[in-house]
């Protein structure tokens, strides 16, 4: 693994139980990809590699606008190791959630 991103995505509509359908939609493509994911109340934290979550972070727009998002402001940070070693989400969180 050498790549971790977390990816926020904030449909633009008013109605909060829409930014919950269409935010709900992003989160089951991602668990559909197959990668160690961690979903936040704020955003989804995704491990592997760098080339093939650059290409989810892509769909994540697509899957939000399919669901019926007309706009939407998408926040991601990447930690990037191109020789791989990246800290994983359970290095980072587990001693939090026991």
């Amino acid at each position: 693994m050498n790549a971790s991103v977390a990816i926020q995505v904030l449909p633009t509509v008013t109605d909060d139980n829409e930014v919950i359908r269409i935010v709900d939609e992003v989160i089951a493509y991602i668990k559909s990809t197959g990668l160690s994911c961690s979903v936040g109340p704020f955003e989804t934290t995704i491990e592997g590699d760098y080339e093939e979550l650059m290409e989810i972070v892509k769909n994540c727009q697509y899957v939000a606008a399919k669901a019926g998002c007309e706009a939407m402001s998408t926040y991601v940070k990447i930690a990037y190791k191109p020789e791989g070693d990246v800290l994983s989400i359970e290095k980072k969180v587990t001693k939090h959630h026991q």
